[in-house]
């Protein structure tokens, strides 16, 4: 019987002997349970007691194990995995090294070693479900700034930064703006999950769920839009909205929000006051162009934004459809809304409405243009480093590992 509180391991081993090894060297907090060495009865034993972890015996059957990591890691990418086996067995360590496990346990080892990693695979989903992805929230007054036109590159700009980064690249787009799901007709997109249906799947929002489910763009990234039938809306509450919204932060590496025309004033109020907090890691673009009714309209959501309470001080200006020849200049705009300039995109109106018409965003008919280049820089400040930090310290079973393949080489 698990106790309360208790965390749980599963293990997928044909060897009972195994199990009570490690039973018996795990703390009392942690609760094994065990599994047969098949993927249906590993899935069916991972969906009934959601465990921390899964440790996989890598000391009989090296291809089989290396199938279930295979497997858990598309299916559960969150679950920590540790291999089991004995150092001393070279296939079973390299197994596990060459299958991608985070770590592994060896059975030779004293018992303490095991409680170690365990206590690590612990400690590393528990920071991890505090991760939060890089947000932009995209803010127009009204519709037909360019919002959405503005989301769709910038998302692909993300994915296409985070790759040469190297890093996690899943990013998503909200696509919350007016008139609805343009963001499907400017990526030639298609799909019926909506954010009214996720917001209904709220609890059972996970990575796996998110990454079926949503609408999936050719280069990657995810697309969310709000229903056709607008009136769903007021089927789903302003907090299941938001609790959507800060749950796919945790999900995504990077997330666009598009709230271009968006007039729901309570949903924005709820979403935005987590920008306030310097630790959130969320920038609020407010976007803007040099028409006289965008600056005003701009100054009156501002205004209605400020009086429920939410500080814009920290929000940045995107000037969109910038031309030097009108007169008005990006900085005087700023400095009549109070807000700090963080980018003058420049009017590429005939090259947008080219790439538009062939279902393209700009970035993905050309690989240079003024645009993108202003574009470009919002995604970098959006993913710029908070604080350096040191590269993790390498676990001693890897370092075994690293030696053993290459002593083989030589």
């Amino acid at each position: 019987m698990i106790e309360n509180g208790a965390q749980v391991c599963v293990l997928a081993t044909g060897n009972r002997a195994h199990g009570d090894w490690l039973s018996g060297a795990a703390e009392p907090r942690l609760a094994v349970e065990t599994s047969i060495m098949e993927p249906a009865a590993l899935a069916q034993r991972i969906a009934m007691l959601s465990p921390a972890m899964a440790v996989i015996d890598f000391s009989a059957d090296v291809q089989k194990a290396t199938e279930l990591v295979q497997s858990l890691r598309t299916q559960h990418p969150d679950l920590a995995l540790i291999g089991l086996g004995s150092m001393s067995e070279p296939s079973a360590m390299l197994g596990a090294l060459r299958a991608g496990v985070h770590d592994f346990i060896d059975m030779q080892a004293a018992p303490a070693e095991a409680v170690k990693v365990m206590r690590a695979a612990s400690a590393r989903r528990e920071a991890g479900a505090g991760v939060q992805g890089r947000v932009a929230v995209l803010l127009g007054a009204r519709a037909g700034l360019g919002v959405t036109t503005l989301a769709c590159n910038l998302s692909l700009l993300l994915r296409r930064s985070l790759l040469a980064q190297k890093a996690a690249a899943d990013v998503t787009l909200l696509d919350l703006g007016m008139p609805c799901a343009d963001s499907l007709l400017y990526l030639d997109a298609r799909g019926d999950f909506t954010f009214v249906d996720a917001v209904r799947n709220l609890k059972r929002i996970d990575q796996t769920l998110a990454y079926t489910a949503f609408t999936r763009h050719p280069e990657g990234i995810r697309l969310l839009p709000l229903p056709a039938n607008l009136s769903l809306m007021r089927e789903i509450s302003h907090v299941d909205s938001v609790a959507l919204v800060r749950k796919l932060r945790g999900l995504f590496a990077a997330q666009v929000a598009d709230l271009g025309g968006f007039s729901n004033t309570d949903f924005m109020v709820q979403l935005l006051r987590p920008a306030d907090t310097g630790s959130d890691p969320q920038r609020v673009w407010v976007v803007c162009d040099q028409g006289l009714g965008g600056i005003v309209s701009t100054a009156r959501m501002l205004t209605e934004l400020q009086e429920r309470g939410v500080e814009t001080g920290a929000f940045g200006l995107v000037v969109n459809r910038f031309d030097a020849a009108v007169g008005m200049p990006a900085r005087d705009i700023a400095q009549r809304l109070g807000l700090p300039l963080e980018a003058a995109i420049p009017n590429r109106g005939t090259q947008l409405l080219k790439a538009a018409g062939h279902g393209k965003a700009l970035a993905e008919m050309v690989s240079s243009d003024p645009y993108l280049d202003a574009v470009g820089g919002m995604a970098r400040a959006l993913l710029a480093p908070e604080g350096a930090a040191g590269a993790p310290a390498e676990s001693s079973w890897l370092q075994r590992a690293a030696q053993l393949v290459g002593g083989r080489k030589g």
